[in-house]
């Protein structure tokens, strides 16, 4: 398997994320280091791409949420 690895920027800061591709679907699985819980895919690298950044913009989101939450 193929693995790329790649900075996405979101409006919360870069993230280093890992691509793979995926033999038994096509596409790529992405995951975003040290972001717990973002992980995604795509058909091609670009909307894996553009799919990892909205599961990091979620996974922090719902972090803050938690957090706030709990005080």
């Amino acid at each position: 398997m193929l693995k790329k690895t790649a900075i996405v920027k979101i409006k919360y800061g870069s993230f280093a994320c890992v691509f793979e591709s995926e033999r038994d679907m096509g596409g790529y699985t992405a995951e975003a280091r040290g972001v717990r819980g973002a992980v995604s895919w795509g058909k091609n690298f670009a909307e894996a791409k553009r799919m990892i950044a909205e599961a990091i913009e979620g996974a922090l989101e719902t972090q803050v949420i938690a957090k706030a939450a709990k005080n």
